[in-house]
């Protein structure tokens, strides 16, 4: 099977929700924005951007929008049992949805290849030095990625 053939399954930590993606992600980033730090307790968020065309979902979701500095709708999507965060979307990009790393029952095979907001990084939150890294969201288009 090949890379865009490939079938990634993930889902929650109590089970309510199961998703499926297929194929590669756009890219894979890790995000150091302040609502990513909120969203998840930690110094920042991982997440693989993907097609909505690749991603299928099942399970009762929430969600919770707010507007970005930039002025976009970005809308967090979480399980409302055990509050595991699913993915997000941004109405900048409605195409695509960032699926969290960690909710894939197998994320080993993703590699991050950006950090962004990095204007925020925390001292305590360490990464690789080689990681090519961003003070803000950088100009560029899913679209023209692949």
């Amino acid at each position: 099977m090949g890379k865009n053939s490939e079938i990634h399954a993930g889902g929650c930590l109590c089970g309510n929700i199961r998703y499926t993606v297929t194929g590669a992600p756009v890219v894979v980033a890790h995000c150091h924005c302040k609502d990513c730090q909120r969203a998840s307790g930690a110094g920042h968020t991982t997440g693989a951007m993907f097609a909505t065309a690749q991603f299928e979902i099942t399970g009762n979701l929430a969600e919770y929008s707010l507007k970005s500095n930039a002025g976009n709708q970005v809308t967090k999507v979480f399980c409302p049992i055990c509050g595991s965060p699913i993915y997000g979307r941004n109405d900048g990009m409605e195409k695509f949805v960032t699926v969290s790393l960690g909710t894939l029952d197998d994320s080993s095979r993703f590699e991050p290849e950006v950090a962004i907001f990095a204007y925020n990084k925390k001292a305590w939150d360490i990464m690789s030095d080689t990681l090519p890294t961003f003070l803000a969201q950088p100009a560029w288009s899913p679209e023209n990625t692949r």
